[in-house]
């Protein structure tokens, strides 16, 4: 039914209503006046993006290939991994945002016009996101990311206190700093491919046409772009060491503008990085940005499992599990073959879901408990059963605990990395991953059993606190035992992109 709506309607005409949508929420959240028109508006738009999202991903899985304006906006299957997480983080946020923000202006610690500002940057925030995968064009996605930066930094320092601010600055000139290394990346990309093919000009900057000309590109030239996009992309994907922007602005932002930092916009920071990664391949071979994909995965798992067993703040340890996936992502990249990229695409996805749960949860706890002191929480599942219940659950799938959907994808990544002959990497992947899961799962029980340090009225915060954790819990549990067909279809698509190089035909 989905397939004929979509054949219906025309399918590159989903592109851009998908893009006008959260424009027109962003029009209308600033006419609206009243609360509960501007919380309205919000959650009908993420609804609607969602529909859309799941509606262009079905038209991929049948077509390959939706595209339009002569190829600037392209989806294949790759895009469609991460537009499908950014279409489903932005509905539950949304949500959530109902009750953590409408609760933040009914206790004084915003007034009206902040309330304002924050729905109108959270519909940009997701149109900028929605732009990456759709974007054919290499320059379009780069504004777009940066575009990312600069509305993401206007939400950091929603509440105006000192610790925000200090963090949305350092967060902006980390970041933009990063891409501009990712920029100079691109321009030399450009440069190897209008050097081949002077007719291409006009498409010169469409990955389409990257990839079509890669195999005759300058090696050297192809060696410093790539370095280039890996240190700036990945200072925006938060791995390590350009990283050291992610803990603060993750920790100072509104709990669901926290989601979707570390859920959905370090997966579109990634994204692109692949996507030169497969230039690159089909230039020079996998062999050289494999390799580097590999040492900064390392890299990033190591200092994320140091940190996370030391960490004192919650929001904290939630943004160094962020470095660790983003790590995961970049080390099964790096190891390539059809598990390494399927279990890559999956973690992508069970990431998108498990960190926002675990975000709302901590958002939720702090809000009853008044800290993000991790050694003041203790005994949430008796002060707020619901929410308690959910952390858990939430907690014990981040860390890679089976049944849940973690677990399944740091399976096959690991079993990938050991097939491929990278032993001492993995083997070290193995090590920290069994540090984080010992220094999570420690840190989560502390919080979750025991007794309050103090007398608090028990309860949960509100239906709309929970429900967005309920979808995303269940969606974890399902994706732990079974991976549905078309997500299956999805990851093999990406398989072929990036390990064949192949554009879909």
């Amino acid at each position: 039914m989905i397939q004929q709506l979509a054949a219906s309607t025309g399918f590159s005409i989903i592109i851009v209503t998908l893009l006008l949508t959260p424009l027109a929420a962003l029009v209308s959240t600033t006419l609206a006046g009243k609360k509960r028109n501007i919380e309205t508006i919000t959650a009908v738009s993420t609804f609607f993006i969602l529909i859309q999202g799941i509606i262009l991903v079905a038209a991929v899985i049948s077509e390959k290939t939706v595209t339009a304006f002569n190829g600037i906006f392209y989806v294949d299957a790759f895009s469609a991994v991460i537009l499908l997480p950014i279409s489903l983080v932005g509905f539950v946020a949304a949500l959530y945002s109902i009750n953590y923000i409408g609760r933040q202006y009914n206790n004084g610690f915003m007034d009206h016009k902040q309330l304002v500002r924050y729905y109108q940057e959270f519909n940009l925030f997701i149109f900028t996101m929605l732009l990456v995968p759709v974007s054919n064009n290499l320059g379009l996605m780069w504004v777009a990311i940066e575009a990312t930066t600069l509305v993401s930094v206007l939400l950091i320092m929603l509440y105006v206190k000192e610790d925000a601010i200090e963090a949305a600055w350092k967060y902006l000139i980390v970041a933009t700093v990063g891409l501009s290394f990712a920029f100079f990346g691109i321009t030399f990309f450009y440069y190897a491919n209008t050097n081949v093919a002077a007719s291409d000009l006009g498409d010169g900057w469409n990955w389409t046409t990257m990839l079509s000309n890669a195999k005759l590109f300058d090696p050297t030239v192809v060696k410093i772009a790539f370095i280039f996009i890996l240190v700036g992309y990945g200072t925006k994907a938060g791995l390590a060491p350009m990283h050291t922007w992610l803990p603060d602005a993750h920790s100072e932002a509104p709990t669901p503008v926290s989601a979707l930092l570390s859920g959905v916009l370090l997966n579109c920071a990634i994204y692109a990085i692949v996507r030169f990664h497969i230039i690159s391949s089909n230039a020079i071979g996998s062999l050289f940005s494999s390799q580097l994909l590999i040492m900064l995965g390392v890299v990033s798992i190591g200092i994320a499992a140091a940190s996370i067993y030391f960490q004192r703040d919650m929001k904290r340890m939630l943004a160094y599990s962020s470095v660790e996936h983003m790590g995961i992502v970049a080390f099964a990249i790096g190891t390539g073959g059809l598990i390494g990229v399927y279990g890559a695409m999956l973690h992508i996805i069970n990431h998108a879901i498990t960190k926002p749960l675990m975000f709302f949860a901590s958002g939720t706890i702090s809000q009853k408990f008044e800290t993000k002191a991790m050694r003041h929480i203790r005994g949430v599942i008796t002060v707020m059963p619901a929410t308690g219940a959910l952390f858990l659950l939430g907690g014990l799938a981040i860390a890679g605990m089976p049944p849940f959907n973690i677990f399944l994808s740091e399976f096959l990544i690991l079993s990938s990395g050991f097939n491929s002959g990278q032993f001492i990497a993995s083997s070290l992947v193995l090590l920290f991953l069994t540090v984080i899961f010992a220094g999570f799962t420690g840190h989560l029980v502390r919080m979750v059993f025991g007794t309050p340090r103090r007398e608090m009225k028990k309860g949960d915060l509100g239906k709309f606190a929970v429900i967005p954790m309920i979808i995303l819990v269940v969606l974890a549990l399902i994706l732990g035992v079974y991976v549905p067909e078309p997500l299956q279809i999805l990851a093999r698509g990406v398989s072929t992109i990036i390990n064949q190089g192949d554009l879909p035909k």
